[in-house]
């Protein structure tokens, strides 16, 4: 029996595999194209030589996932490098996002010193910043002053600018007083303004009582002031009572106008009855009205069962509208 021969791979061959075998990355490097040309065309390949292209494909399929794992994880990085937050790792940086990040916290910087913040490093500004800071810091000091907020600093004031800051006290002081609200000082006011304020507040009062909210101080008001609340309090009694609001003192209406507050219940009965609404009162509506409501509701619900739309209760109709309903119940169109 004659003996097999056994085929090595010799040198040359495996060299000639290599050639055919093409490994090549295009574009970006998610995408990678492999390309095998006749592998076995040399015969048998060793194992050795077979291992090795396995892993070199392994590589080149798992070089996007790596890829794409690595360029998140240096998004993030750089994003946190930029908002100034521990877990930036500056040594991740490139020389371009190491500039990137430097300009943002410039820019943090300026925006902490323009509001004031402790975090502000006036040593890392730029001469123009410092300017254009120390410009926006006195005017906002000039602003906090005039509107008498706790971090007005007095000191850094001009002696125009200190004028205009103590006139603006003295107007909130009086417009206080006029309102009989905030901080009022009445010992900083003129006689002719606390004469003015003694007016204000008068008026202010009359117009609490007149309508009924407020501070009304009925022991302030003068004998024709006092007949003027009343007549207002009697007119927004019976208002209230037409509306059915509950406000209402109906002891407090002549009988003319508990005669209209009447008719406007009942209108209002009959009106909440017809839409149907909780609140409806049947016993209160005449035969009338209970037939009128009774016939509106038997046409809806013809139209209901007719049209498919809306409650049906087929027990309800006559029998020339249940003639008129398909048996199927599908709706007619219009």
């Amino acid at each position: 029996m004659p003996k097999l021969r056994k085929t090595k791979t010799t040198r040359s061959k495996r060299f000639e595999l290599a050639k055919n075998v093409h490994f090549s990355l295009t574009g970006s490097p998610t995408r990678v194209s492999v390309s095998f040309t006749k592998l076995l065309k040399v015969g048998h390949m060793s194992t050795r030589v077979r291992t090795y292209f396995r892993a070199q494909l392994a590589c080149l399929i798992l070089w996007p996932a790596l890829s794409l794992g690595q360029s998140s994880d240096l998004a993030q990085n750089l994003a946190a490098c930029k908002a100034g937050r521990e877990a930036c790792d500056h040594m991740k940086l490139s020389p371009s996002q190491t500039a990137e990040v430097d300009a943002s916290v410039r820019e943090r910087n300026v925006s902490d010193c323009r509001n004031g913040f402790d975090s502000c490093d006036h040593s890392k500004l730029t001469q123009p910043q410092a300017i254009a800071l120390a410009v926006a810091d006195h005017q906002r000091n000039v602003t906090d002053c005039k509107d008498g907020i706790a971090s007005c600093d007095p000191s850094r004031l001009t002696q125009s600018e200190a004028r205009e800051s103590s006139l603006a006290a003295h107007q909130r002081n009086i417009a206080d007083c006029n309102d009989n609200v905030g901080a009022c000082d009445r010992a900083k006011l003129s006689a002719a303004e606390g004469r003015a304020v003694d007016a204000a507040r008068q008026q202010l009062n009359v117009s609490d009582c007149k309508n009924g909210v407020g501070l009304c101080d009925h022991s302030k008001l003068t004998g024709l002031e006092t007949t003027d609340v009343a007549a207002a309090d009697h007119q927004r009694n019976t208002q209230n009572c037409v509306n059915g609001w509950n406000e209402c003192d109906r002891s407090k209406l002549t009988p003319l106008e508990a005669s209209q507050a009447a008719a406007a219940g009942h209108q209002r009965n009959i009106s909440e009855c017809r839409n149907g609404q909780e609140t409806c009162d049947y016993s209160k509506l005449t035969k009338t009205e209970t037939k009128m409501l009774s016939d509106a509701e038997q046409q809806r619900n013809y139209t209901a069962c007719l049209k498919g739309y809306g409650y049906c209760d087929r027990s309800r109709l006559t029998p020339s509208e249940a003639k008129a309903i398909p048996a199927d119940s599908k709706p007619l169109l219009q």
